[in-house]
């Protein structure tokens, strides 16, 4: 299944694959305008790396609400350029934008980082934090994503966690007064990435508001192909999910949904994937999927 790619997956498994069985009760894009994305629970949303990052606020907006999907996450960098740099009007005018259509800012996504060995580095990574976790309130969305992003051959990893866990903590303690969360993707290298790591982070910076973001890496399944027991280091910290190609069997999904909502996961998942050409048809089919996969599925859905 390795080399099926998300091209293939977007062209092909979902659309056609799916697409020939649940057709006639995909939603119109009218009726997907007005439905909830999943109801009490757990929520659907989206990234915008990749899928959303050549579109405006206005265009992602228009996205989110033709094919039901409840909130946003806003990556940096990207096309809306909901940024550090904006205006105190224009952090007012986003705001507005997202809260008069309906639709939830989930999260900023920052590429944020803190495993570097060079103090100043660190800290500038720190301070550009605090600037996202400033500009989360201001927009109204409730927490910022962080991440490592490596370790180094030349250094003790438990040093390295010890270096990521502390800055986390420390942006954690700014944006809680702010009533933000700061979630760590669990990201990187295969050291950084373990949950085992970021469960050793999570502890090391020691805040309520401190927590992860479940990323649905390849190697989390033990030798039965479960991921409980990786699931089990971060359950009941866990802050937002980012899920990918739900309809590729790369991935126990199903085990995924079901561990989440046992443990009374209610935020966003969010889905992560690469453009396609009709976004909005596409996020119809792959809400459907979620909500096949987390018991919400109703038709119809408004």
């Amino acid at each position: 299944m390795n080399d099926i790619t998300r091209r293939g997956f977007m062209t092909g498994t979902l659309t056609a694959g799916i697409g020939a069985g649940l057709a006639g009760a995909l939603p119109s894009t009218a009726h997907a305008a007005t439905a909830p994305a999943s109801g009490a629970g757990m929520k659907l949303g989206m990234v915008t790396y990749k899928m959303g990052e050549k579109m405006s606020v206005d265009e992602l907006i228009d996205l989110c609400k033709k094919a039901g999907l409840g909130g946003v996450e806003l990556r940096t960098t990207h096309a809306h350029k909901v940024e550090p740099g904006l205006s105190k009007q224009e952090r007012a005018d986003v705001k507005k934008k997202f809260a008069d259509a309906g639709v939830v800012i989930a999260g900023l996504g920052t590429t944020c980082e803190f495993h570097a060995k060079d103090d100043a580095v660190v800290r500038k990574q720190i301070e550009t934090a605090k600037e996202f976790a400033q500009l989360a309130a201001d927009v109204g969305c409730p927490g910022i994503k962080v991440r490592p992003n490596g370790s180094h051959k030349d250094e003790d990893f438990a040093k390295t966690i010890e270096r990521i866990g502390r800055a986390w903590g420390e942006v954690a303690k700014f944006a809680g007064d702010l009533g933000l969360e700061v979630r760590m993707e669990v990201h990187g290298n295969e050291d950084s990435r373990k949950p085992a790591s970021i469960r050793k982070m999570l502890d090391i910076a020691n805040q309520p508001n401190a927590k992860a973001c479940w990323n649905c890496n390849g190697g989390e399944e033990d030798a039965n192909g479960s991921i409980k027991a990786n699931f089990d280091l971060l359950k009941g910290s866990i802050g937002e999910v980012h899920i990918n190609d739900i309809g590729i069997p790369k991935y126990p999904w199903q085990e995924l949904f079901t561990l989440l909502k046992e443990s009374g996961y209610q935020g966003y998942c969010l889905a992560e994937i690469d453009y396609n050409e009709d976004p909005v048809r596409f996020m119809q089919y792959y809400r459907m999927l979620f909500d096949l996969y987390t018991g919400q599925y109703k038709y119809p859905n408004a």
